[in-house]
């Protein structure tokens, strides 16, 4: 059963007006989530990391990378990715997806949660039900797909996590 594991980048930073979108760095409460997420997406075991060329993605798989989420030559680097539509990321993850079992895209809402929502058709209740009402920064939602392939479809949402369920469940 193919897994497709969706995150969406930290929090990035909006204190300089003039940077293009493509530019914006992570913000400090976003370099501390994607430290924070390193360990949910450890657990899910990407073999593969899809990631957007946004400089906000790519920090916040650098955060990963350094907290042994993955080894850094998991990740491929691709612009069809930034701010893609949910058709569009499937064919991003079907261009690479040959041979891994795992696959995880780093990119952008809404493509990302409207991807997720699509696709979790089975899964825990409680975990559909906050994914379909927010896929918040560094949100992760772990997707284990019902057949061969990477086509929408039936798949079971496995895990939806927030770095402010994390926090919540630590008392911080």
């Amino acid at each position: 059963m193919p897994r497709l594991i969706l995150l969406r980048h930290a929090k990035s930073a909006w204190d300089d007006p003039a940077l293009a979108d493509h530019d914006r760095p992570l913000n400090r409460r976003g370099r501390a989530a994607a430290r924070l997420m390193a360990k949910p997406v450890a657990e899910a075991a990407p073999d593969l990391v899809l990631c957007s060329t946004a400089r906000r993605t790519r920090e916040t798989v650098e955060h990963m990378v350094d907290a042994g989420a993955f080894p850094a030559g998991r990740v491929v680097h691709d612009a069809a990715l930034y701010h893609a539509a949910p058709a569009a990321i499937l064919a991003v993850v079907g261009t690479h997806a040959a041979g891994h079992a795992a696959v995880m895209v780093v990119g952008h809402n809404p493509g990302l949660h409207d991807l997720a929502a699509s696709l979790a058709t089975a899964g825990d209740d409680r975990a559909r039900t906050a994914l379909a009402a927010k896929f918040p920064t560094a949100a992760l939602a772990v997707l284990d797909l019902a057949g061969p392939g990477w086509r929408p479809g039936d798949a079971r949402l496995t895990r939806f996590v927030t770095p402010r369920m994390l926090e919540a469940a630590a008392g911080q």
